[in-house]
């Protein structure tokens, strides 16, 4: 009997664990919806995969300068603070940010990733992308750019006595061309979907 009465509160638990976590993730989903417009203009809104990213504070700045909403994503590892962005921290499970970040983005808004899948999966839905090295994904050079990742994984592989260096060390002038690409195509998807909407 005591067993049965554990195995009842243990399901109770984990179903109220469960409903929480939907309730959770319907509440961002309708707040998103509901941040898109405002009388019927729809509204660009920023993603950044934010974990080791280190331009969180360029697209806040310039985020802040054209009003634009902005939410930062990480796991339990990285957690954030700001001011300005929406922070949702994800459970530290593998590629577990990359999916609630396609989850919640849509059509016309601005998805910043160093990782290329969350890219491609981002221009999949309409949405643009762009490097934290200002590099701006297209649906012209994805392709290319998955192979080269795939072949430099393969060649980091393939011999342990051949050393592959890793990314330099980022520099002054790699956040201005970041901060230029990144305004850019910002005053890119507020004009397309700002024409899209009727609004200008």
């Amino acid at each position: 009997m005591r067993l049965i009465l554990t195995v009842r509160i243990s399901f109770s638990f984990n179903t109220e664990s469960w409903l929480i976590n939907e309730i959770h993730l319907l509440s961002i989903k309708t707040y998103h919806f509901w941040k898109r417009t405002r009388n019927g203009e729809r509204l660009v809104h920023i993603f950044v995969d934010a974990d080791a990213c280190p331009v969180v504070g360029i697209v806040e700045t310039i985020a802040e300068k054209y009003n634009i909403s902005t939410t930062l994503l990480c796991d339990t590892n990285h957690i954030l603070y700001s001011d300005y962005s929406e922070v949702i921290v994800v459970g530290a499970g593998a590629d577990a940010v990359d999916y609630k970040l396609i989850s919640i983005c849509h059509k016309g808004d601005v998805v910043v990733s160093q990782d290329y899948g969350v890219a491609a999966m981002a221009l999949g839905k309409g949405a643009y992308a762009i490097h934290q090295s200002g590099k701006w994904y297209t649906n012209e050079n994805i392709d290319q750019m998955l192979m080269e990742r795939h072949l430099n994984k393969k060649a980091r592989r393939s011999s342990h006595k051949n050393h592959i260096k890793g990314p330099r060390k980022r520099t002054e002038d790699d956040d201005v061309r970041f901060a230029q690409s990144f305004e850019k195509i910002i005053l890119m998807a507020k004009s397309k979907e700002g024409a899209q909407s009727g609004t200008i």
